[in-house]
């Protein structure tokens, strides 16, 4: 089964835009096309993002609080990382953490100016949710 580490920018994207890759990568993922994977780190972030004033109004808390539930029922969750540098922005090295340590076949992010950037983490392919969906479909 392929291992997959999905940003919290895509899984944030599902919720807010049900008809765009991020979406269609999130029903994939509920229809076990593939084996997500997150970690505590990850959780907490999500969690917190969604209380955001400016992700508030386009996200319901019944809807976040399901995707949390069911990354926690779901996916393989990683409870320790180990220590990763790399991104270049620190705050995404978590994502890179998550990747080597379930040794992820892909990371699926927005993030263009950062991971995208990397192509590549050990044996992790680092790709837009539009090329992943692609993969997918």
């Amino acid at each position: 089964m392929v291992r997959v580490v999905l940003d919290t920018n895509v899984l944030l994207s599902a919720l807010i835009s049900p008809s765009g890759p991020p979406a269609k990568i999130y029903e994939a993922w509920r229809l076990h096309r593939f084996e997500p994977i997150t970690s505590s780190d990850q959780l907490t972030e999500l969690r917190q993002v969604t209380r955001y004033p400016t992700v508030r109004p386009l996200i319901t808390v019944s809807e976040a609080g399901r995707m949390i539930n069911q990354l926690r029922a779901l996916a393989v969750v990683l409870a320790r990382l180990p220590r990763v540098t790399g991104s270049p922005d620190p705050a995404d090295d978590f994502l890179l953490a998550m990747s080597q340590s379930a040794k992820a076949d892909y990371l699926v992010t927005g993030d263009k100016s950062g991971l995208l950037a990397l192509k590549k983490h050990g044996q992790t392919q680092i790709v837009t949710a539009v090329a992943f969906a692609r993969l997918i479909d």
